[in-house]
């Protein structure tokens, strides 16, 4: 937005990426005002439509059908506590490119397995990880979907 005007009233809306022309939402002929309109088609876009002779519409997002709905305020500060611990984290980054044993993982980072598996658990807990059994063994991979959506969890746990 940009002031202008008396005493500093905002007369302007800039859109980037608006494709093709110019509005107003002042314009004498439709009415001063814009129109907003919920959605959930186009998420997690804001779009702003414009055709001569009618007031700008901007279609919100109000979510997606198909993410699951955000986690709880306890849920996201427990997965957000088991991401703090730096070895963790080295954990995640292994558990990312691909399943590995507990083994593997102590032979790798250079800790023992009893080690791993704590940190695992915790992570487990957090419903970060995903397990798989093969035979006497068990994969463990970082589930990249809940991790991905950690970010917007957050931003609507804060906005509640």
């Amino acid at each position: 937005m940009e002031s202008g005007g008396a005493g500093g009233a905002r007369t302007r809306i800039h859109v980037d990426k608006l494709a093709d022309g110019r509005t107003s939402a002042v314009e004498a002929a439709v009415g001063a005002g814009l129109t907003f309109v919920p959605s959930s088609f186009g998420w997690p876009h804001l779009s702003v439509l414009h055709a001569p002779g009618w007031r700008p519409v901007i279609h919100y997002p109000v979510g997606a059908p198909e993410l699951p709905s955000p986690a709880s305020v306890e849920l996201l500060k427990l997965r957000m506590e088991a991401l703090a611990h730096p070895m963790r984290m080295r954990l995640c980054r292994n558990l990312a490119r691909s399943p590995y044993t507990t083994g593997e993982l102590a032979d790798t980072h250079g800790i023992t397995a009893p080690e791993v598996s704590r940190h695992l658990s915790v992570l487990k807990k957090a419903g970060l990880l995903t397990t798989q059994r093969r035979g006497r063994y068990v994969l463990h991979s970082l589930d990249l979907q809940v991790v991905s959506r950690l970010g917007s969890d957050f931003l609507e746990g804060v906005l509640r």
